[in-house]
């Protein structure tokens, strides 16, 4: 059966950068790769093909081969890399922490591909209250990782008996051929790069080194964290491969809407409706504050919508320091509603009594808009 052109496998054009390339490859390996895609034998078989088409295209001496001859510069004895027993790995780990964030420390590669590897690192995403960022919190959580397997101490081989050095590769994890004039090199399609076999594998993790099991983890909330802060916890990821140390667990912290207050770093604001009587002749007020209490604010009179007031030390505390940021209160002027028949006549009452003297803004305002009908009438 004829083979896809790798530029179509890719959907790209010739002449492709490799920028664009690896854009190309990072969109279809993040579609069709196996993990994604659990027991979809078709999209393995197409993750298998783009990655083999990346192989050759992503390697300029490789890429000007098949540009030249096709698929047959790679057939017979020619440059290699076609065969897919583990030469798609090298060019999916270039990318790998492109697509898959933060394991790329945790999984990255060795010097040797059969020696230790770290294990992955986790993400948790924690929402917690304002209530709980104002005072701190200790939560517990639960998450499943993957752990050393301790029936065979993370080697994969059954009690009695260990890894044996594999001999298609010596240990390497990686064979060379030479075909014409080059020498490739790959992954050792009989350990798969891991340098050892196991002839006899652990009946408990079945060869892996590693089991699946949940840990219940005790994690400290500081006073004043922030939405989108990152809590590390180090050693709390998977476990390594062959002794090697475990990944690290990344706490996300989200904080929830409150209905009542705003949060700008660590200034807390509050929006305050206060009645006309209290705006008009000024006075004291109680304002909830974060912590549960009340604090007092003294409303000058002949307040106005939008006036603020500022209570030092009422605020969020300051992340890993003891000072207190503020909280200032916005206030609102309510107009009265569902009067009775006696208060509105006492309102219009004392609306003549008034007259323009006890409203400066509006009255001035209007004498500008009288004055500008003034002039458009002339």
């Amino acid at each position: 059966m004829a083979k896809t052109c790798y530029y179509e496998l890719l959907n790209v054009e010739r002449g492709v950068s490799a920028t664009d390339l690896k854009k190309s490859y990072r969109k279809m390996a993040m579609q069709f790769h196996p993990d994604r895609n659990p027991g979809d034998a078709a999209a393995e078989a197409k993750f298998k093909e783009v990655s083999e088409a990346y192989e050759i295209l992503k390697d300029d001496q490789k890429r000007a081969a098949y540009d030249q001859y096709g698929h047959a510069a790679f057939e017979n004895g020619g440059m290699g890399g076609g065969g897919m027993g583990g030469g798609f790995e090298g060019s999916f780990s270039d990318i790998f922490e492109d697509l898959f964030g933060m394991g790329g420390g945790g999984r990255g590669r060795s010097s040797r591909r059969g020696g230790p590897r770290r294990g992955a690192d986790l993400q948790y995403n924690l929402t917690i209250t304002l209530e709980d960022a104002f005072s701190g919190k200790e939560e517990k959580i639960t998450i499943p990782r993957a752990e050393q397997c301790g029936d065979c101490d993370g080697s994969g081989a059954e009690e009695g008996s260990k890894p044996e050095t594999c001999s298609a590769c010596g240990g390497i994890g990686k064979v060379q051929t030479q075909q014409g004039f080059f020498t490739v090199e790959r992954t050792c399609p009989r350990c798969q790069g891991q340098g050892q076999v196991i002839a006899n594998p652990c009946g408990t993790c079945h060869g892996l080194g590693k089991v699946e099991k949940t840990k219940t983890l005790s994690v400290k909330i500081p006073a004043g964290v922030e939405d989108g802060t990152r809590i590390r916890l180090q050693g709390e990821g998977e476990a390594g491969s062959k002794g090697a140390p475990p990944g690290d667990l990344y706490i996300f912290i989200s904080v929830e809407y409150h209905p009542i207050f705003q949060r700008e770093g660590s200034t807390i604001l509050c929006n305050v409706p206060i009645s006309m009587a209290t705006a008009a002749l000024g006075g004291e007020i109680g304002v909830p504050t974060v912590n549960g209490k009340k604090a007092k604010v003294k409303i000058s009179a002949g307040n106005q919508t939008g006036k603020q007031y500022r209570i030092r030390g009422k605020g969020m505390p300051i992340l890993h320091s003891q000072q207190m940021g503020d909280m200032i209160i916005q206030t609102t002027v309510e107009t009265p509603v569902n009067m009775t028949k006696k208060q509105k006549e006492l309102l219009r009452a004392f609306a003549d009594e008034c007259g323009e003297e006890v409203s400066p803004e509006s009255s001035g305002f209007f004498d500008k808009v009288k004055t500008l009908w003034d002039d458009l009438t002339e």
